[in-house]
């Protein structure tokens, strides 16, 4: 029995790269990806990411897995890397994923939190009431939020997009749960598919701009393809929406006070994340941050005012309008902070965290040598989108500009538009669907998005189809 345990043991540590052999002056790591250590993260990434899957069945919150699965695969990586003493290279590593997380942690926040507040000021409730004063049933309310979703995201991010055409979904849908599935599914196709042909609509695309690949204006050549990958599965979809209007069909809203400036304070922090970004190469965070300070200065403003405001309202009111005011409350930007879906900014920790230990083992740069060595470019693309959908299209694309693999100029503006879009094909594979199934409070979630993959991925080959026929001059 003894041998036979010694065996075991001598086989898993020969699995291992020689740490017990290695010196203490040496600092060079031997590839890791076909070592035990490199397995068992794989092993682990994927546990982590099945319970994500099953959070609706698992009733685990999706932050959870995937947090310990990024503690689990750093602990690894940096145990074997101090056995041949290179931490510096994991201590590197870590911070520059913890940059990258910083980065996207701030910057949603404070799109949450401008979220937040229009809808603590009812700005989402008055725009229900018009939507339902219009008489529009659900089909109508499907294409009006997929359109807004398309135009908008080009400007305002895909995730900053969506989060805003859900709560106008939450709002208009109700108990009504195919509607506002369908819808949340059509919002994150839309959001990401106008984000496509944006440098300002996702992170890939800033990515692909500021590398030089593709220039400000050539983004529009993926105008068309990217309407195609929005329209083809949102015909599909629209005709299992209930034929039905909404249930209540008198709604008299009133914005509290201060609600339309902060719509206006939220487009003017787009333009100034973008107009930092453009003049002086800033991350778009920084101008989101000073975005937040609009949002402070002017809660501070409405704090101070809020007596006279009420006054001035109870001196105009007629009685009906009198026991809204009662529900009037002084605004506090830091209550608006503190409601944003912290699962979800802890699940982008998680997922960037374990993709970023994976780079590190060596497995993002075999995947993309083996695609763009061994497969033709145009089908290495199309798979780029594909595994965006699982893995995170950060990531993904930060390994194909890395490799630089030679390609035509129709190629870069393909593998842009794929790693754009091929997020929509899964819930998990965008930063709009994770942060929708947050916001729906289990009404949208991985499960329900997955029973539409297949339609969303006509629509997919189909915008690849379209920009390949349409911009075949430039391959």
């Amino acid at each position: 029995m003894k041998r036979v345990l010694y065996g075991v043991v001598t086989f898993l540590l020969y699995l291992i790269p020689n740490f017990s052999f290695a010196s203490s002056d040496s600092n060079t790591v031997p590839p890791l990806t076909h070592s035990l250590i490199g397995y068992s993260s794989i092993v682990i990434f994927v546990v982590a990411y099945a319970a994500v899957m099953l959070e609706e069945k698992l009733k685990l919150h999706k932050s959870k897995p995937v947090l310990l699965a990024a503690g689990l695969i750093w602990a690894l990586i940096g145990w074997i890397y101090h056995q041949y003493g290179a931490s510096e290279i994991v201590e590197q590593a870590i911070e520059h994923n913890l940059l990258e997380y910083a980065e996207l942690l701030l910057f949603l926040l404070v799109a949450m939190t401008y979220i937040n507040a229009m809808d603590e000021r009812n700005v989402f409730d008055g725009l229900q009431a018009w939507m339902l004063k219009k008489g529009f049933n659900f089909q109508t309310l499907f294409w009006l939020t997929g359109f807004l979703a398309f135009f908008i995201s080009p400007v305002a991010d895909n995730l900053t997009t969506g989060l805003l055409m859900c709560a106008v979904v939450m709002k208009l849908g109700g108990d009504n749960k195919k509607f506002v599935n369908l819808s949340c599914i059509n919002i994150v196709v839309a959001a990401n598919a106008g984000g496509a042909f944006s440098p300002f609509g996702d992170i890939t695309t800033l990515m692909v701009w500021q590398s030089g690949k593709v220039e400000f204006t050539q983004f529009f050549d993926l105008f068309v393809p990217s309407v195609v990958n929005f329209l083809v599965p949102a015909i599909i979809m629209c005709f299992f929406l209930p034929k039905q209007k909404p249930a209540s069909m008198n709604m008299h809203i009133h914005i509290k006070p201060g609600g339309l400036p902060i719509v206006a304070l939220f487009i003017l922090t787009i333009l100034t994340s973008v107009t930092f970004h453009s003049l002086f190469d800033f991350p778009p965070v920084i101008g989101m941050m000073l975005g937040l300070a609009y949002l402070q200065f002017y809660g501070f403003y409405l704090r101070m005012a809020f007596p006279k405001s009420i006054a001035r309202l109870k001196a105009k009111a007629d009685k009906e309008e009198l026991d809204h005011i009662g529900s009037f409350v002084p605004f506090d930007v830091f209550q608006r902070i503190a409601r944003a879906e912290w699962d979800t900014l802890l699940f982008f920790y998680g997922v960037v965290m374990c993709v970023g230990g994976l780079s590190l083992l060596g497995y993002l740069s075999m995947a993309s040598n083996v695609m763009y060595t061994q497969w033709n470019p145009v089908a290495a693309n199309i798979m780029v989108g594909i595994l965006s959908s699982i893995v995170d299209n950060i990531p993904v694309m930060y390994a194909v500009l890395t490799m630089d693999p030679i390609m035509s100029h129709g190629n870069w503006l393909l593998v842009t538009l794929t790693a754009g879009v091929g997020g929509s094909l899964l819930s998990i594979g965008s930063a709009a669907g994770v942060a929708l199934m947050g916001a729906t409070k289990g009404q949208y979630t991985f499960g329900s998005h997955l029973k539409w993959t297949p339609v969303i991925l006509v629509g997919y080959f189909a915008s690849c189809a379209v920009h390949m026929l349409i911009n075949s001059s430039l391959f």
